[in-house]
């Protein structure tokens, strides 16, 4: 993204988790370590489940007394499910404000202008009393703004930004291997560390307990990591778990397609080759790999 351009995401959830267990609530289930969240530092996580596969990411940003979630629209109900699922008698109140915020995406550049402006080198800010935050999973990827939508157009008229379609940040997260939509497609068919968590930010292996922590230390230990999603680019459209072929030999599956494609690759099978040199088929069409370390 250019310096004075903003995306706005309208089709993001936010959750609100407040009461005076809620640090202690969430430590307890997510992957990332919630003692790291201030007002100056937000955080990538997940929900895993118990064996450590993923169920949905997102980002806690803290504002006030609340910690906020930042997830994917379409998964905010299971998310607020599941955190029910573990509330039991924890003094923590739940809310939904999907229809009171929305997400802009402001580059990097813009964000370090903002800093300036507030006196502040924090990785989270409050700009205008709205969260605003660096990704944590890639600084490429610019920096958040949680506001109501109001609030953010008098902000975008402030600063004097340029509102460009999505589709730009989308295929810049694809080249940087960081996946924005089809979240969905990938629950329960990967684990945390095949949807590249570790590098992205996600977990904490210092923290201590938290639903499906065992299994992932034992891979990360054991070095059992065979399996990785990795960004494709296509000739044309592909489908949903369709086979990606090098030759004769299947060496992985397609797990999002749209918009931009990710698949699940097995890493060792091109023992002799560099899994980002060759080409591969996809619904018969043609695919390579991109490279994004």
């Amino acid at each position: 993204m250019e310096k004075d351009e903003i995306v706005i995401l309208e089709d993001r959830g936010l959750i609100s988790i407040s009461g005076e267990d809620a640090e202690n609530f969430l430590q307890n289930i997510i992957t990332n370590n919630i003692k790291h969240v201030s007002d100056s530092k937000s955080i990538f996580s997940a929900l895993l489940t118990p064996q450590g596969k993923y169920l949905s990411e997102f980002f806690v940003v803290k504002k006030n007394d609340e910690y906020l979630i930042d997830c994917c629209e379409i998964s905010t109900k299971d998310i607020i499910k599941n955190l029910n699922k573990f509330k039991l008698r924890s003094k923590v109140k739940i809310e939904d404000l999907s229809s009171k915020y929305v997400v802009g995406v402001i580059s990097l550049e813009k964000f370090k202008y903002l800093q300036s402006e507030t006196k502040s080198n924090f990785n989270t800010i409050s700009y205008r009393d709205c969260p605003t935050f660096v990704d944590p999973r890639k600084s490429e990827l610019g920096a958040r703004i949680l506001s109501n939508l109001d609030k953010l157009y008098l902000t975008i008229k402030k600063l004097n930004l340029k509102i460009i379609t999505k589709d730009k940040y989308i295929r810049g997260a694809h080249k940087l291997g960081v996946p924005i939509e089809g979240l969905h497609e990938m629950k329960e068919k990967l684990f945390g560390l095949e949807a590249n968590f570790e590098e992205l930010n996600a977990i904490d292996f210092e923290k201590g307990c938290y639903i499906g922590q065992e299994n992932t230390a034992r891979m990360r230990l054991k070095n059992k990591l065979n399996k990785r999603l990795i960004p494709l680019e296509t000739s044309a459209n592909v489908s949903i778990g369709a086979k990606i072929k090098y030759q004769d030999l299947i060496v992985g599956e397609i797990l999002i397609n749209k918009p931009m494609p990710f698949g699940l690759m097995k890493l060792n099978l091109l023992k002799d080759k560099d899994i980002y040199d060759v080409n591969y088929i996809v619904d018969g069409k043609n695919a390579k790999l991109i490279n994004n370390k």
